[in-house]
């Protein structure tokens, strides 16, 4: 059934937005990669070929489609397409597993992939053929290896044969399905997370009202561009600026990037952050005219956060969501990063509806734990074929986000933890984040992520998982030493009760393949400790 709209009152969607940020930018840089520059114009162009080429190759080109690709202009350029074609898009992360990549492709119904005809992506691209019924068709940014012969495209020869024609955007729905973004899976298998047109615009929409933007913004990328990568491309280029991408993040190559570029904005995970901190080009490095680092998809150690503060200056903006509603529940802005804010998400968005609620769907007093729930138009559309857990998660006129905050007399959230991760510990309710920021603030502490593992006694023992900073002292007496003081410390701020029974030092700590920490990982690790 086709999406309905209302031509008089129906709103624009990602596509206007798009077409409205090419013209505006089309006579200066919007896109910098490796030897390639493409102005707003340049861009119009190639992206107009693109929509030729899918409509001629693809059926359906509204139909599921695939991503799997390295930072490159055209990825961009598929992207750009796809908005203004309506198409269902489900990117793929060049970190996963085949399995991973089989189910997500199998349970989205794609039937076109587009994939970067490098070696390890062929290959993939060959196995998911096999495995996946629904997958027929493979476009590839380039030549068409032998390998896929019998299902693959050149999709950038294919659109260099036609002429560029203006675009023109198509009106959806609210409801029409952008894309499905699936959950990194940590607890079960992955499950498809609907973005629809409303909930992306509204995600631009207050990306540009309430965050701190640069003037004509020089923006660094150096997160996949088919993941967060686009949802930064569109504000920059609705600010007038250009962004700057690097093929995949490396510390060197991102200070390096930053100084030859005067880049003025970017965004990094917290793991990034540490990276370019801890390394030796961070004060060899001109960087002065870096404005804004937005940060965001995993807790970040106020610690070294305050000690990236005192080392950049106060550049730090932090953004807080989820895929069920992207990245703008919250907002930490760079003046608001004092010494009592630094574990802060920030205020919710004012242009949603928030609550922190308890019991019986009720809000907690100020100060409580309770519920992140969110309503309006950024929340998603459900999880894709799964209506008990669509049910469950999106119920009583909310999102259950499954983070637990604290309020303060300011209106500023402390995320204490998801609800998942709690620790319940003689029957009492521990959450690791409270933990791990006082572990954090230990001298010899880099990293530490807290978890419950199986007790007689207890239930589940508290326990800090620690990695030790370069220049700490790793004899057994220092350790020692360093795990009394941690116990005591976690004791004195925040109870006997939350005092971890274990302090175990490791070499690394499990990330997912988006940077974050991997609870899942890390109590499958230390189960038996």
């Amino acid at each position: 059934m086709p999406d309905l709209f209302d031509p008089l009152h129906g709103s624009i969607n990602s596509g206007h937005l798009l077409v409205a940020a090419l013209k505006k930018n089309a006579s200066v840089p919007a896109l910098v990669l490796g030897d390639v520059t493409l102005t707003g114009a340049q861009m119009a162009d190639e992206i107009s070929r693109y929509i030729q080429a899918f409509t001629s190759l693809v059926p359906d080109p509204t139909d599921g489609q695939g991503m799997l690709a390295l930072n490159r202009p055209e990825v961009l350029l598929v992207i750009g397409a796809g908005q203004l074609l309506g198409t269902r898009r489900t990117a793929l992360h060049p970190l996963g597993s085949l399995d991973d990549h089989a189910y997500v492709l199998a349970d989205a119904k794609i039937t076109t992939i587009v994939i970067d005809p490098t070696p390890q992506f062929v290959e993939r691209a060959a196995a998911l053929v096999e495995k996946v019924p629904t997958l027929t068709r493979v476009l590839t940014l380039g030549p068409v290896p032998a390998e896929l012969a019998g299902v693959g495209h050149d999709l950038v020869a294919v659109a260099a044969g036609f002429a560029a024609k203006p675009l023109v955007p198509i009106n959806l729905s609210p409801e029409h399905i952008n894309g499905l973004t699936y959950t990194g899976g940590t607890t079960g298998k992955p499950k498809g997370v609907i973005g629809t047109s409303q909930s992306i615009l509204t995600m631009t929409q207050i990306q540009l009202a309430e965050w701190e933007w640069p003037e004509r913004p020089k923006f660094l990328m150096c997160t996949p561009l088919s993941h967060a990568g686009a949802a930064f491309f569109m504000p920059t280029l609705m600010k007038g600026g250009s962004m700057v991408v690097v093929p995949k993040f490396d510390a060197g190559a991102v200070l390096q990037a930053i100084e030859e570029h005067k880049i003025t904005a970017t965004m990094l995970v917290p793991s990034m952050i540490y990276a370019l901190m801890d390394h030796p080009d961070s004060h060899t490095r001109d960087l002065s005219s870096l404005q804004t680092v937005y940060y965001g998809a995993s807790a970040i150690n106020p610690v070294r956060l305050a000690e990236a503060i005192e080392r950049f200056g106060p550049i730090f903006a932090q953004y807080f969501g989820q895929s069920e509603a992207p990245m703008v529940i919250s907002y930490l802005a760079k003046g608001d990063h004092d010494a009592k804010r630094l574990s802060s998400c920030g205020r919710p968005s004012a242009f949603l509806r928030t609550a922190l609620l308890g019991e019986n769907d009720q809000p907690v007093k100020q100060g409580e734990p309770g519920e992140i729930c969110v309503a309006g138009p950024l929340v998603a559309g459900g999880y894709w074929e799964l209506p008990e857990q669509t049910a469950d998660t999106f119920k009583n006129g909310w999102l259950r986000t499954g983070d637990i905050a604290r309020e303060d007399e300011d209106g500023f959230w402390f995320i204490v933890d998801r609800t998942k991760d709690m620790i319940v510990t003689g029957g009492f309710n521990v959450f690791p984040r409270e933990v791990e920021d006082v572990v954090a603030e230990h001298p010899s502490v880099a990293q530490v992520g807290v978890i419950g593992v199986p007790d007689e006694k207890w239930g589940e023992a508290v326990t800090a998982i620690v990695v030790l900073r370069a220049d700490a002292d790793r004899s057994g007496g220092a350790v020692s030493k360093m795990t009394s003081e941690i116990q005591a410390a976690v004791k004195d701020r925040k109870g006997s009760v939350q005092s971890p029974k274990h302090v175990i030092v490791a070499e690394s700590l499990p990330l997912t393949a988006l940077g974050k920490l991997d609870k899942k990982a890390l109590r499958q690790k230390y189960a038996a400790v």
